[in-house]
């Protein structure tokens, strides 16, 4: 798995298999699909998930936590085009 520090960065995305994620400050997103097919392949997947949420479990049990965050406010805006 590529070096993805949870809540770290507002920028960072890993990709595993049609599943994307997505770094924030203060979430990570998953978004997609992935199958975890019964071959080397969906393996190799089911393992940089399993990494990816064992890390972001540790930093979560590392943290004080509130009970909630507050979801940011959505903005429009008008379209440029």
């Amino acid at each position: 798995m590529s070096k993805f520090v949870p809540f770290a960065d507002e920028s960072a995305t890993l990709a595993i298999g049609k599943l994307n994620v997505e770094n924030r400050l203060d979430r990570v997103s998953l978004f997609g699909d992935l199958d975890l097919t019964l071959d080397r392949a969906g393996l190799e997947h089911a393992k940089t998930l399993q990494a990816l949420l064992d890390n972001v479990v540790a930093v979560l049990e590392s943290q004080t936590l509130p009970d909630q965050i507050a979801a940011a406010p959505v903005v429009k805006v008008s379209n440029p085009f």
